[in-house]
């Protein structure tokens, strides 16, 4: 097969199965196989999985793989690029899809065929949209302590001085070269994993996909946003984290783990320091500001604290290697 899709449920088969639905309509026009990891879900996820295969005779294009443990999203799709990478016949494409979307017709075949002629790309994104159809940021600038700042302080004339260098919310129209893409759904030439390794299993969640990218570009892969593939994304749909419909929810601490880790790794220790100080700094005059103002906010309870307890100030300055570095 040309591609492989990898999905890892967890505690999300319905949401799973109309994932299968969308991609079976896409087997009219392009050949994949699809590899489904449940991950320790530890309820029927992987009963009610394997039967959908069963009744829907979709053997011949779906896998479905039972996890020994949770280990999060770089774990879980590692279970399976391994066996992919593995194989006599490796795919050209591994393409990372979240259980919480759902295809719009030619997705796929979209973003394979922006990688044709073009051998310098190495990650091609998709646009994500709520089931509204209102559109999602999914392509975004390396994080760096400039984030930090311009996200702690919330400050429109900060905003504007520092746009060159973070994120913006103008969402790309035609295909633009970008520094990383959502992993929502993200394609993947399979060279790139020979060139940079696996995803870090270090990270439980968050923070992985903006990693590897960062890998690949230091490895001279480009990553490209293409916005004329269409992914419906329920978002936050196992972690709850950023569902932004709801009331935020108080931040796990593998988040603050993830973030961490990723200044740390890419950056070292100075810009971290930075990056802390800017966020801690900046979020505590927004806080301050905004108390005077009385406006309301939806930041995730005892965001604050939660900061300052898991920086590099109260945490230390220390980061474990890359439990896939530890294999070989």
């Amino acid at each position: 097969m040309t591609i492989a899709i990898i999905i890892v449920n967890y505690k999300t088969a319905d949401l799973t199965l109309a994932c299968l639905q969308s991609l079976e309509n896409e087997l009219k026009r392009t050949s994949f196989e699809v590899v489904v990891i449940d991950n320790d879900s530890q309820d029927d996820s992987f009963k009610i999985l394997s039967t959908a295969v069963n009744e829907n005779a979709w053997h011949s294009w779906v896998k479905i793989i039972n996890s020994d443990k949770n280990g999060g999203f770089s774990y879980g799709n590692n279970l399976a690029i391994r066996q992919l990478l593995a194989g006599e016949q490796p795919p050209e494409y591994i393409y990372l899809l979240n259980p919480d979307t759902y295809l719009i017709e030619g997705a796929i075949e979209t973003l394979q065929s922006f990688f044709v002629n073009k051998p310098n790309v190495g990650i091609v994104g998709g646009r994500l949209e709520d089931p509204d159809g209102t559109l999602q940021n999914s392509s975004f600038k390396f994080h760096t302590w400039l984030t930090d700042l311009e996200r702690g302080f919330s400050f429109g004339m900060l905003s504007k001085l520092l746009a060159p260098w973070v994120s913006s919310d103008i969402i790309a129209e035609r295909p633009i070269k970008t520094d990383w893409v959502a992993g929502a759904s993200m394609m993947i030439r399979t060279q790139v994993f020979n060139d940079v390794g696996l995803l870090d299993e270090s990270y439980f969640m968050y923070y992985e996909e903006m990693d590897f990218c960062f890998q690949a570009a230091r490895s001279g892969w480009e990553c490209w946003y293409v916005p004329d593939s269409h992914v419906v994304h329920y978002v936050g749909q196992s972690s709850g984290v950023t569902d932004k419909t709801k009331k935020a929810k108080r931040r796990p601490r593998y988040w603050f783990d993830s973030r961490r880790r990723y200044f740390l790794k890419n950056y070292g220790v100075l810009h971290t320091l930075f990056a802390d100080t800017a966020w801690l700094v900046g979020f505590s005059t927004w806080r301050l500001r905004n108390t005077f103002q009385k406006k309301e906010h939806n930041h995730p309870p005892h965001f604050l604290y939660d900061s300052l307890m898991n920086s590099v100030f109260v945490k230390g300055v220390s980061v474990a290697p890359n439990k896939n570095e530890l294999k070989r």
